[in-house]
Parts: C-alpha cells; sequence; structure tokens
C-alpha cells in the first residue's frame, strides 16, 4: 500500500474542557518544523522541554511541555512532536492553527480520522490487529473489555494468530514439496503424519476461536428486547436488571411510549437492555403516539440478539400472547418469562423447552433475576474458563470460520488419499491467506480504509 508521507497535526486528547491537551505531529523529517516553532531552541529527543508555545508574531498561545520522538523510536515510526498544553478547546485549536501554520512549507496538514495509527501499521510498529485493539482499547465500556483489548494491543492475539500461520505454512511446504516427486505421493500422508498436524491445527484454531468469539460479546454485547402486552411488568424488569429506576412504572396502560435503554453488565459482558411500548392486539383505545411506540417496539424486535416475552403469570396466557409470539423474527432466541410470581404463587423457577425458555420470577419483588441473568450468559455463549480473551471483530470470526471451512475441505482431499495432494496444498494456501488477513500480512487496501476511518481524529 502506497504511504502518503507528508507530514501530519492533529488534536490527540478527546473534545471539550480537560486540565491537559495535546497537540500531536507526525511526519519523516519534523527539524524545520521545530526549528519555526521554537527558533533556536534544542529539544533532545525523548526529553520534556517545559517551554512557551508562541505565535508567529510572538505572542504566547500557552506554556507547556514538548517531546520529541525521533524515527523510528516513536509511535507511528516517523518523527513525532508532541505538544501537551492546557486542555481548553480554544487554546487547543490556537495552538493546532499555530502548528499547521509553521509547517505549510513543508505540506504539513491535518490527519485524517485513525491516520496516526494506520502509519504505526504501515510502518511495522503494530500489525492490524493490534492497531484495531488500539481503537476498541479506546471505546472499551467495561473492565474486562478494557483488559481484553489491551492483551490484543501488547501482541497476544497476533502470537496465537501467527503460530496458526506458521504451522500451516510448515504443513503446506512438505505438501508442495512432495508435489515435485510424485512417486512418493501415496506414501506421505502417512510417513510425515500429514493428518495428523491437520488435525493439530484445526483444533488450535477452534480454541484461538472459542476465545475471540468470547472476546466478541466483550466489546459488542447483547441488544435484549423487553416485549409484551401493556402492564405485565417491563419496565419493572428493567429496572430490576438495571438496578435503578431508570423506566417510569405505573399500573396505567401505555405508560412507556417509547424505548428506553439501559446498558448493564453481567460478568463483564455488556447487555443493552431495550424496555419497548406495551403491545395491544386491537385498536380500541390506542391513541396516535401509543400507536407509533408499538410500530417501534416491532422494529427494535426485529434487532434484537434475545427477545425477552413478558407474560403476567397471575392472568395465565392469552390469545393476545399467542399473536405476539407468532409474529415474533425466527432464529433469535426467546425467553418466555412468567413475570408477577409473587402474586401468582409460583416460585422462582426455569423450565427449559424447544421453542423458548421459560422462567419464573418477580421484577418487583427482585426473586428470580438471577435465574435470568444465568439465562442471558447462557444464551450469550459466555463460559468463565480463566483464560485470556481477545476482543475480536466479526472480521476476525468471519477469517476465522473461514480458514476452518478450508482446513475441512483439505482434510477431506487428506482423506481420498489419492492425487488429490496438490488440492490439499491449495486449501492450505487458502486458509493461511485468510489467518493472515486478520493481523494485516494479507488484506486489501480498501478494508483497511474502513477500517481506520472509524478511529477517532489525533489517533
Amino acid at each position: 500500500m502506497k504511504l502518503d508521507t507528508s507530514p501530519i497535526a492533529a488534536i490527540a486528547t478527546a473534545p471539550g474542557r480537560g486540565g491537559i491537551g495535546v497537540v500531536r505531529a507526525s511526519g519523516k523529517n519534523l527539524g524545520p518544523l521545530i526549528e519555526t516553532l521554537f527558533p533556536g531552541a534544542k529539544l533532545a529527543p525523548r526529553h520534556a522541554t517545559y517551554i512557551p508555545f508562541t505565535s508567529a508574531s510572538g505572542e504566547v498561545i500557552d506554556q507547556g511541555i514538548a517531546l520529541y520522538f525521533k524515527a523510528p523510536h516513536s509511535y507511528t515510526g516517523e518523527d513525532v512532536l508532541e505538544l501537551q498544553g492546557h486542555g481548553g478547546p480554544v487554546v487547543l485549536q490556537m495552538l493546532l492553527a499555530r502548528v499547521l501554520e509553521a509547517g505549510m512549507a513543508s505540506g504539513l496538514r491535518l490527519a485524517e480520522p485513525g491516520e496516526f495509527t494506520r502509519r504505526a501499521y504501515l510502518n511495522d510498529k503494530l500489525d492490524l490487529a493490534q492497531a484495531e485493539a488500539v481503537a476498541d482499547l479506546i471505546d472499551a465500556s467495561t473492565e474486562a473489555a478494557a483488559r481484553s483489548a489491551s492483551q490484543s494491543l501488547s501482541g497476544a492475539f497476533s502470537q496465537v494468530v501467527h503460530k496458526l500461520v506458521d504451522q500451516t505454512i510448515n504443513l503446506r511446504m512438505l505438501v508442495e514439496a512432495t508435489l515435485d516427486f510424485p512417486e512418493e505421493e501415496i506414501d506421505f500422508l502417512e510417513k510425515s503424519d500429514a493428518r495428523g498436524q491437520l488435525a493439530a491445527i484445526v483444533e488450535s484454531l477452534d480454541h484461538v476461536f472459542r476465545q475471540a468469539a468470547q472476546g466478541a460479546l466483550l466489546r459488542e454485547g447483547l441488544n435484549v428486547v423487553l416485549v409484551g402486552q401493556p402492564n405485565v411488568g417491563k419496565s419493572s424488569l428493567l429496572n430490576a436488571l438495571a438496578g435503578s429506576d431508570v423506566a417510569i412504572v405505573t399500573p396505567i396502560a401505555g405508560t412507556t411510549r417509547d424505548k428506553v435503554t439501559e446498558t448493564i453488565q453481567i460478568e463483564g459482558i455488556p447487555l443493552n437492555i431495550i424496555d419497548t411500548a406495551g403491545i395491544r392486539t386491537v385498536d380500541e383505545g390506542i391513541d396516535v403516539v401509543e400507536r407509533i411506540g408499538i410500530e417501534r417496539t416491532w422494529g427494535e424486535v426485529g434487532k434484537a440478539d434475545v427477545i425477552l416475552h413478558l407474560l403476567d403469570a397471575s392472568l395465565g396466557p392469552s390469545r393476545a400472547d399467542e399473536e405476539i409470539v407468532a409474529a415474533f423474527p425466527a432464529n433469535v432466541p426467546v425467553v418466555c418469562i412468567w413475570n408477577k410470581i409473587d402474586l401468582s404463587g409460583h416460585r422462582p423457577a426455569v423450565e427449559p423447552a424447544e421453542d423458548a425458555t421459560y422462567i419464573y420470577l418477580s421484577a418487583h419483588e427482585k426473586l428470580g433475576i438471577d435465574l435470568l441473568r444465568k439465562e442471558l450468559l447462557r444464551i450469550a455463549g459466555w463460559q468463565q474458563t480463566g483464560e485470556s480473551l481477545y476482543l475480536a471483530r466479526e472480521r476476525h470470526l468471519i477469517a476465522l470460520r473461514s480458514a476452518r471451512r478450508h482446513l475441512d475441505v483439505a482434510a477431506e482431499h487428506a482423506a481420498q488419499n489419492d492425487q488429490s495432494l496438490d488440492l490439499f496444498a491449495e486449501e492450505l494456501r487458502l486458509a493461511q491467506d485468510q489467518l493472515s488477513s486478520i493481523t494485516g500480512e494479507f488484506t486489501p487496501d480498501d478494508l483497511l480504509g474502513v477500517i481506520f476511518s472509524r478511529f477517532c481524529i489525533g489517533k
């Protein structure tokens, strides 16, 4: 990929007021920029220099610390200059404008989103999985997600992927070397234990996938939608799960007119709990606002990862409840919750069934809430293995699944024990390409553009 080598600059700290703000510049040679900003000053690499930041006319903009990192010993692999001053938005904009003005002659421009990290990747300071972990660490919404992102940033995820790639390459070398000696093909699979090597690669890949899939949950979480008729206790259940009164609860039908979303954590997994307007199946008594709320309820149901269908245990099932269930989308897990057991006399319980899992609880009395939490973890596929998890992205999971499919096809060719070694080798190559795409060794340029465009400016 061709690297734009023109120097760049941006504010590297988050928008808004703060005690400290940072303006960062990166380029092949920032000597002229430093001389223009600080005439006569000598900034020693990797040393903090307390110095005034002045305008072109000599007026002091701020007083702060200048840090100079000489290439290649920097985040981007280029010369990097960081100016750390006070974190007021106006001050930082003035300082950034001064830096851009001072670097105009050398082509200094405003950085694009994620361009500093993109240069770190293109200059081999980070691989692609590590670069993505930078954004994931910034965006982490839970402690568990932050720890997993830190693991990936340190290279833990990349190391296991590289190990899989190396194992695949070694097997490819054996297969392709044998192709040069056709008379040896019959004995190759046995002598080199090719099938055993392939089985070991598959086992390792499956282990990595399980860790990555669980890590993806820490990043994405689940969208859990509460659905049911009015006054079955959806808002009460939201409050019970959240541990606070985030939704208004009244005995008046139709109190919830629009969705109420609250993000909670269960074992570090973020769950986006969405309370919706109660669904009525008849038009009588429904005003325009409530009708719109019901339409939005079905819109949320269509995007749900899990549906919590609430029913009133003190009243039992009704025809309206059956009609609601009939409209649920296929292939979305449903938990049927019999609420208000404090009025019905039931005890907290979980009853698995083919169509759904049935849970008896009381949101008002907070009875059986732990049973629901455990069921949500089960649906999420969460297991406390004690192993480090990798905060994987969907593209990582797709690549791992695709590599697994190619290895399965390779195993089919190996099982034929005939003249299929060339096809065996080709499937290994395709599996290797998929694995290499995770760390960026085999990644299309257009995908890189999408990945880094989602970073914040200044990172």
